[in-house]
């Protein structure tokens, strides 16, 4: 069977040919950490995850990059309005949004590289791009120039289908790759004088640093789409670059047909949810990965009642070990990754194992089709097992310090009981002083 793939770029499904036989090289852009993360994100981490494991469930060597743009105005802007360094504010938000993914069981991306790291690359691209006539200096910036661009014959306004004469309304559609230094910002040296990167530089740099100058497939939110996914294709192919061959754009999570965004406020956080982490991850990848998720506290439940379902019936025929999947779920994800197809199937198969006398081989193929969409319960379990030893591990070793702390006191030995707290404080647990006891909880 073909995997047939709908490319943004030509706005037609296309057979999938990778560039290397038998390896697939795919680079999502990942988190801007300038807070924390809310589900709009967590969709494409997940949308991209399933991506990724059905290519390695046909075999495929995957190379799967997912940067951190570490580096923003918008991170910048946040970090001094708290009066705390940038580096600071966007580490502390960078460790959210990798928890999140944890949760959702998003798979550990090949390789996670932070703009800030990839300057030397930057400096090599613009050089680049000076030498071949299509980027120029200017007070100390550095500006990629559309016309000169569109005057040799580029495709730019491809990924988005916007044509130049349009969107110039009169005006110049350079953008800056290099943004000289202000006062009170971070900045990094080059020829042209110290600065930071501009936002698609940076993708292009780090995407083909770690991919190759022709990769498969590249993938982001919709949001992305323009202009910084239609930069970055100018400027790469503007240096030579083949660039990608494929563009996924998964669409947006919204609440009453408004997009998920902070800027609006109609925000929903991990935590802030009454399901399962499993239970999210089947909503947030139900709906096929380029149509719109309409949020909805009904929706989410029945999402999380249909994950269950599956749940309930391989532990009922004794989580028997994963198989293989079925024809009719293979020709749904081979077809666009069409999850609600592939959910579809699985839910077929529990109805008929439901009835079966002896329903451990239709378990064992759910289970192989679950694990595909990263929501195998016997997995899940296994997790969740892991978990909760290690609180209950954890809560014995807090315990016993705290009865050490506890006997200190008693004898009034007030250096050995804040040395306990100090202890504590330092492997990231509070200790908190109440009329019933000490209690405790992590940072």
């Amino acid at each position: 069977m073909t995997q047939r793939i709908f490319d943004t770029a030509t706005r037609s499904l296309r057979d999938f040919e990778p560039v290397r036989p038998g390896h697939v090289s795919i680079y999502l852009c990942g988190a801007t950490p300038q807070s924390a993360p809310h589900i709009g994100h967590l969709r494409s981490g997940v949308a991209f995850d399933i991506v990724r494991r059905w290519f390695l469930a046909k075999g495929y060597d995957v190379a799967f990059v997912r940067n951190v743009t570490d580096i923003d105005d918008k991170i910048l802007n946040k970090a001094a309005e708290h009066g705390r360094p940038w580096w600071e504010w966007v580490s502390t938000y960078e460790r959210e949004f990798t928890r999140a993914y944890d949760a959702l069981g998003v798979l550990p991306p090949s390789v996670e590289p932070r703009a800030t790291g990839h300057v030397t690359q930057m400096v090599d691209y613009m050089q680049r791009l000076m030498d071949r006539g299509f980027a120029y200096e200017e007070d100390g910036s550095v500006y990629f120039d559309v016309d000169a661009w569109v005057a040799a014959g580029g495709d730019y306004g491809s990924v988005s289908g916007n044509r130049p004469e349009e969107m110039r309304g009169g005006e110049r559609l350079d953008f800056a790759l290099w943004k000289a230094q202000k006062p009170g910002e971070p900045s990094w040296p080059t020829p042209w004088g110290p600065g930071r990167p501009g936002w698609h530089l940076e993708c292009s740099a780090m995407s083909t640093w770690y991919l190759g100058g022709t990769f498969d497939i590249h993938g982001g939110g919709l949001d992305l789409q323009f202009p910084h996914h239609e930069n970055e294709q100018a400027q790469s192919h503007a240096a030579g670059d083949g660039f990608a061959n494929y563009w996924m754009h998964n669409h947006w999570v919204t609440i009453a047909g408004e997009k998920m965004s902070k800027s609006i406020g109609n925000v929903l956080a991990l935590d802030a949810l009454p399901v399962r982490p499993v239970e999210l991850r089947y909503y947030l990848g139900s709906a096929h990965y380029r149509s719109v998720l309409e949020y909805s506290p009904k929706a989410l439940q029945e999402a999380a009642a249909g994950y269950r379902r599956i749940e309930d019936f391989v532990r009922r025929a004794g989580m028997p070990e994963p198989t293989t999947w079925t024809e009719e779920f293979e020709l749904a994800l081979d077809d666009d990754f069409s999850v609600p197809r592939a959910l579809a199937e699985i839910h077929n198969q529990v109805r008929e194992g439901n009835k079966a006398s002896d329903p451990a081989e239709i378990a064992g193929r759910v289970r192989a089709m679950a694990a595909v969409l990263g929501i195998d319960p016997g997995q899940w379990q296994e997790s969740a097992d892991t978990s909760r030893a290690l609180d209950q591990a954890l809560d014995v070793l807090v315990g016993a310090e705290l009865e050490r702390r506890a006997q200190a006191r008693a004898e009034k030995d007030w250096a050995a009981a804040d040395a306990v707290r100090d202890r504590l404080a330092e492997a990231g647990i509070e200790v908190v002083d109440t009329p019933e006891g000490p209690k405790w909880e992590m940072k």
